[in-house]
C-alpha cells in the first residue's frame, strides 16, 4: 500500500510587479517597493516552506491561493524540488478584482491530470473561481478529484460578509453534487422505487462515493454556517450514508406521501461531506485580532473517507505546518514586552508574513514590523499537510 501527500497553503499576495487599471496589484509595483528582487526572495522563501513539507519530502499534489499569474506560479515551481517533476494543472486566470487565483501543482510521477475547470461564483462582483481537477492516481489507476477555494474574505465585517461566503459554499456544493449525483435527465430511466432495484442502488452508490477532496482558505471555521449548513460538511461521519440508508431515512419525507418517490427524493437530497479539521480545533491556520482562525481546511467525500474506491485519507495524519512562526525564525532577542521596536512574546507562535519595505504613494517608506527585517518571512497563514492512503 502506497500513499501520496496532498498539502494547500494560501502564499499571501504573490504578485508580480507588472501594475493593471483595476485591482489590488496596483500596490505591487517597484514603486511601491515590490521590485524583482523583493519578489523573488518571496518565492525563494516559499518554495524553502513547500519543499520542507511532509517532514522534507514535499506534497505530492499541492493547491495554493492568492497567485496572480500563471508565471508567478512557473517561477516558483523552478524554485521546487525537480525530484517531483510538478507540473502545473493548467492555471485559470479567473475574474477576481485583485487579479489573484486559486491554482494547483502536481507531481507527474504519482498523477495524470484528466480535466480541469472553474466554477464562477455568482456574486454581483467578479471573485475568484473554486478550481476543480480530476486525475487518475499512477500508482492504482484509482480516480480523484481535488476542488481548490479561496471564499471571500471578511473584510468588512464577519456578518456583514457572510453572505458571500454562503453563497461561494453553495456553488461548491453544486460542483460537488455534479461529481456525486446524475441529472434528472439520466435519473429518468430508473425505476420508481430505486432502493428496490440493486442495479441502480449499486450505479448510484458506485457515483455517491467518488474520492473527492476539498481543499482551501475558506475564511470561515469548520462551526460556521457556511461550511455545516450550506456546504454540508460535518464532523459527523454517521451522516455519511449510502443511497439503500437515504432512501430509508424519515428525514427525506419533503413531497406529500400521495407524491413522493426515490427519483424525488434524490434530486432533493443534500449530501454531507467530512470536515477532517474538527480535531484541530481550537488551534488555527490565521492569527487575526488576537486568536486563531481555522480557515484553512481539508474536507472529504464519504468514499475518501471509509475507502470505497481505492483511496482513504488518514484524518489523524492532518497538521497544521508551523514551521513558518516567528520563535522559529527571529532570534530571541527580537521579543520583549516593552521595547516598541520588538515584537510582543504573545505572537511568537503566529505566521510570519513577508516582510519587505513597502513605499506609500506620496513616496514616504511605511515603517517596518516591529522586530521585522525586510525580505524576511513567507505568509500570514499556515500551510496544512494531509496523507492519502493508496489502496
Amino acid at each position: 500500500m502506497g500513499k501520496f501527500y496532498a498539502s494547500f497553503w494560501n502564499v499571501n499576495n504573490l504578485f508580480d510587479t507588472l501594475s493593471t487599471s483595476l485591482g489590488a496589484d496596483i500596490e505591487f509595483t517597484p514603486s511601491r517597493g515590490w521590485n524583482n528582487i523583493v519578489k523573488s526572495k518571496k518565492i525563494e522563501n516559499l518554495a524553502d516552506t513547500i519543499n520542507s513539507l511532509h517532514n522534507n519530502l514535499g506534497p505530492d499534489i499541492l493547491g495554493l491561493c492568492e497567485v496572480e499569474t500563471e508565471s508567478m506560479l512557473s517561477e516558483l515551481v523552478d524554485k521546487l524540488s525537480p525530484e517531483k517533476d510538478y507540473a502545473v494543472a493548467e492555471y485559470l486566470n479567473g475574474p477576481d478584482i485583485r487579479g489573484i487565483d486559486t491554482c494547483l501543482l502536481y507531481s507527474k510521477k504519482k498523477f495524470k491530470l484528466n480535466s480541469l475547470r472553474g466554477y464562477n461564483i455568482n456574486l454581483r462582483y467578479p471573485t475568484r473561481n473554486i478550481l476543480v481537477a480530476n486525475f487518475t492516481i499512477l500508482e492504482n489507476y484509482a480516480d480523484v478529484t481535488i476542488i481548490v477555494n479561496h471564499w471571500p474574505s471578511r473584510s468588512g465585517g464577519r456578518y456583514e460578509t457572510e453572505p458571500l461566503r454562503i453563497a461561494a459554499a453553495e456553488s461548491c456544493a453544486r460542483a460537488v453534487e455534479d461529481i456525486l449525483k446524475i441529472g434528472q435527465e439520466e435519473l429518468e430511466n430508473y425505476p420508481t422505487d430505486i432502493r428496490n432495484d440493486e442495479e441502480s442502488l449499486f450505479l448510484l452508490n458506485q457515483r455517491w462515493n467518488k474520492n473527492i477532496l476539498l481543499m482551501g482558505d475558506f475564511n470561515d471555521n469548520p462551526y460556521d454556517k457556511s461550511i455545516l449548513n450550506h456546504l454540508h460538511a460535518t464532523p459527523d461521519n454517521k451522516k455519511l450514508l449510502n443511497w439503500g440508508e437515504i432512501f430509508e431515512h424519515p428525514s427525506l419525507k419533503r413531497w406529500p406521501t400521495s407524491k413522493q418517490t426515490d427519483k424525488h427524493n434524490y434530486l432533493f437530497y443534500q449530501g454531507y461531506l467530512f470536515n477532517c479539521m474538527w480535531p484541530i480545533i481550537p488551534d488555527g491556520t490565521i492569527y487575526y485580532n488576537d486568536g486563531f482562525d481555522l480557515f484553512d481546511q481539508f474536507i472529504i467525500s464519504r468514499g475518501l473517507l471509509y475507502g470505497s474506491q481505492k483511496l482513504r485519507l488518514n484524518p489523524n495524519e492532518i497538521r497544521i505546518n508551523k514551521n513558518i512562526q516567528l520563535d522559529r525564525i527571529l532570534p530571541g532577542g527580537s521579543f520583549d514586552t516593552k521595547e516598541r521596536n520588538k515584537i510582543h512574546p504573545s505572537l511568537k507562535q503566529v505566521p510570519m508574513r513577508f516582510e519587505y519595505q513597502r513605499i506609500r504613494p506620496n513616496g514616504e517608506l511605511e515603517e517596518l514590523s516591529p522586530g521585522r527585517t525586510i525580505l524576511t518571512g513567507y505568509s500570514d497563514h499556515f500551510p496544512i499537510e494531509c496523507t492519502v492512503e493508496v489502496l
